[in-house]
């Protein structure tokens, strides 16, 4: 199933899931997209609960030392099933099923979703694992959630109306010092060149309270919008960064990239040297990382 495809319904037992009723006709305004965003998520963590343990939590190679599991399969099955219930000609983009990038795949209304972030986690049932939705209109994102099943954190946000967890609005941290900030950061899955990648964590570790790699990218980014996090730095994927983005910048941190990327990309959806922090250190964290010497 092509990345860029219709969100089209897959079927299976798992679709009982995917509530609400089709309307090919139905515009997505931002709080609707925000409600649906949040409703699969849901759905998904509730699949990955139930998964827990299983058969289906065994990991298998999938590129350089990232691993699979058919729970990332089943959560993006049933994430499609919940988003076309309601939107059946919207695309959706999801790690899952990408296939590459190409001119115009973020065009219109486009689902940008990780269906399980943390599988290496979740495979060896370490809790600290999400589900991340969004909806963006061109590149823009409008709308987004970020479900922790394992933790009972459900962060949401709508660009220009604020970021909340489980109903609670959010605020970053009020750090105004680099050497107070705990900074969350993460490794590539391919490790064939770590130069760059320890680099990055020398000056973290040198110049920061501390450093937390956590292995959920779009949960650490969340935890800034908490202020549980300072910061969180590393090369991500656009649907590490969609939801998450604009739930940490919707709660007042700011956001930049140190690196372009390889293919052009919409800025909401630019996750290669993405740099998300409290205002208050951005600036100096910015400095440190863009530094003379190649940090990755």
């Amino acid at each position: 199933m092509a990345g860029t495809g219709s969100a089209g319904r897959t079927g299976g037992a798992d679709s009982a899931d995917a509530a609400g009723s089709a309307d090919p006709a139905a515009g997505a305004d931002d709080a609707t997209a925000a409600v649906l965003a949040e409703r699969a998520a849901r759905a998904a963590g509730g699949l990955l609960r139930r998964l827990r343990g299983t058969q289906a939590a065994r990991g298998r190679p999938k590129d350089g030392h990232e691993i699979v599991t058919d729970a990332d399969l089943r959560a993006d099955a049933l994430i499609r099933d919940v988003l076309a219930a309601r939107f059946p000609a919207h695309r959706m983009v999801s790690e899952e099923t990408w296939d590459g990038w190409r001119e115009g795949m973020f065009d219109g209304p486009v689902w940008v979703v990780d269906p399980m972030d943390g599988s290496t986690n979740f495979a060896h049932d370490y809790p600290y694992v999400s589900v991340s939705v969004a909806f963006a209109v061109d590149g823009v994102v409008r709308a987004g959630a970020v479900h922790a099943p394992f933790l009972g954190q459900t962060f949401t946000a709508v660009k220009g109306g604020g970021a909340r967890c489980n109903g609670s609005r959010l605020a970053v941290a009020d750090t105004s010092v680099l050497g107070d900030a705990l900074v969350g950061t993460g490794f590539p899955h391919r490790r064939e060149e770590l130069d760059a990648v320890l680099e990055r964590v020398r000056r973290l570790l040198l110049n920061c309270r501390d450093v937390r790699r956590a292995g959920s990218p779009a949960l650490d980014i969340s935890l800034v919008a908490t202020g549980m996090l300072d910061a969180h730095t590393e090369s991500l994927a656009p649907w590490d960064v969609a939801a998450a983005g604009l739930i940490a910048t919707e709660a007042g941190a700011r956001r930049g990239n140190l690196l372009p990327e390889p293919f052009p990309l919409p800025p909401d959806l630019s996750g290669t040297g993405v740099v998300v922090a409290a205002p208050g250190v951005y600036d100096a964290l910015w400095e440190l990382l863009a530094a003379e010497g190649e940090v990755a």
